[in-house]
């Protein structure tokens, strides 16, 4: 099971991560000024004492029998998981999934601002998409020092998806959504998440089976 350290050096497994970004949610839909683990849990589909065993990771919230003050308890979690500020993102791949990917107004809706997009396809460098300018994929380091970028988003055909990983984390890119189906090489300080939508609708596939 893939796991990421906390701040405080405690390993956290990814599911724990999944569930805390539910969490968050959860407390922003909120009106009410306190929130119950059981609340929580019931809206997050898992049972209080997983709400209790996740927080705990972060540090101790709320009190028993009297629960958490909403908007204490997510301001803390974004602070611990590095969603209490506007965090800069790059797209790698302008063809029809980064088109969609760039439109998606999730992204920039929960922090995520889109800064630069880049493709190796001349036909499409200097073409605008969503009012982005696509940039020469050569020009990516010195767009990524520029914006000081942590953060990228690949959707570019397999056979060139390892190649374009070794160039973001060359230029200082530690944490890259990936589209393409295959499995990147990357050092142990780089943190990957794949996201394969044909592998997802073979597993659904297995359901509809007679």
């Amino acid at each position: 099971m893939a796991e990421t350290r906390a701040r405080n050096g405690t390993q956290i497994p990814d599911p724990t991560l999944l569930r805390m970004c539910r969490y968050l949610r959860i407390l922003e839909r909120t009106d009410d000024e306190k929130i119950s683990s059981a609340e929580i849990a019931e809206a997050a589909g898992v049972n209080a004492a997983q709400v209790r065993k996740d927080l705990s990771f972060f540090g101790e919230f709320g009190q028993p029998g009297v629960g958490y003050r909403t908007k204490d308890l997510l301001d803390s979690l974004k602070r611990m998981m590095g969603l209490d500020e506007e965090l800069e993102v790059v797209v790698v791949g302008a063809g029809a999934l980064g088109s969609a990917l760039i439109n998606y107004p999730g992204f920039e809706n929960r922090g995520f601002r889109i800064v630069a997009v880049f493709d190796n396809n001349p036909a499409k460098v200097g073409h605008r998409l969503r009012g982005y300018e696509i940039i020469a994929f050569d020009r990516l380091p010195e767009v990524i020092a520029d914006h000081d970028v942590s953060l990228a988003i690949i959707a570019v055909p397999r056979v060139a998806a390892q190649e374009v990983v070794s160039a973001l984390i060359e230029a200082g890119v530690k944490g890259i959504l990936n589209f393409a189906p295959i499995n990147l090489k990357v050092p142990d300080d780089v943190v990957v998440r794949s996201v394969d939508l044909t592998l997802q609708l073979e597993t659904l596939a297995y359901y509809l089976r007679d």
